[in-house]
């Protein structure tokens, strides 16, 4: 049976959670559209984020790899378009490191766009009353870091898929960030699903609407 890839980070930045990793670890085993899904958590840590990501692919050989990562202040589930070649960090990450204006990889492209047809999935999560969008930025952050550094490493596997999806927070996150959006576990979770199955059945994006003015 084929198996893909779900990751998620361990909490950073004083938070007690990291909501992708609560809904991520549900997955863990399911059976799904015909696929075996492994989980598997990832340290909130340049560079080691990515060694135990590509640590990970090797072990499983997944046919599709999709990252989740928290998004806090945003209101909807957000599948992302682009990763960029840099590290720009507002914040130190889980071991103090706070690299600023470096690149991800020396040489290499300045961005990569996921390789997951990321319309489609947007708009199955709407027809099932989610609110979901395509984001024009994952950031500059450690996810953004860990998109580029899948992309990267699958743009000479065109038979692997790839991207990533930020959440918003968990109700219980949000109590402590007064006027914050949040967004249940449960519902993540069903979105997440959708957004497997989608991925997994849809070779073609779908051709709609999902640009930004600002």
């Amino acid at each position: 049976m084929r198996k893909v890839l779900i990751t998620g980070f361990e909490p950073f930045d004083g938070e007690h959670v990291n909501p992708s990793w609560e809904v991520v670890k549900r997955l863990n085993d399911l059976e799904l559209a015909g696929v075996h899904i492994v989980v598997r958590q990832l340290p909130c840590v340049f560079g080691e984020a990515l060694v135990v990501l590509n640590a990970a692919i090797d072990e499983v050989q997944p046919a599709m790899i999709l990252a989740i990562g928290q998004a806090g202040g945003r209101t909807d589930i957000t599948l992302e378009r682009v990763a960029i070649n840099i590290n720009d960090a507002r914040i130190p990450d889980n071991q103090g490191q706070q690299p600023i204006d470096q690149a991800i990889v020396e040489g290499g492209p300045a961005a990569y766009f996921s390789t997951l047809p990321i319309k489609a999935m947007v708009n199955a999560m709407r027809d099932a009353g989610i609110p979901a969008t395509v984001s024009q930025t994952a950031g500059t952050y450690v996810c953004n870091h860990v998109m580029y550094g899948l992309l990267h490493r699958l743009s000479g596997q065109k038979q692997v898929r790839g991207g990533f999806i930020h959440i918003p927070y968990l109700p219980e996150q949000a109590t402590l960030h007064p006027g914050a959006p949040s967004m249940s576990a449960h519902t993540v979770l069903v979105a997440l699903e959708l957004a497997i199955s989608v991925a997994l059945q849809v070779e073609q994006d779908l051709k709609l609407e999902g640009g930004a003015t600002h």
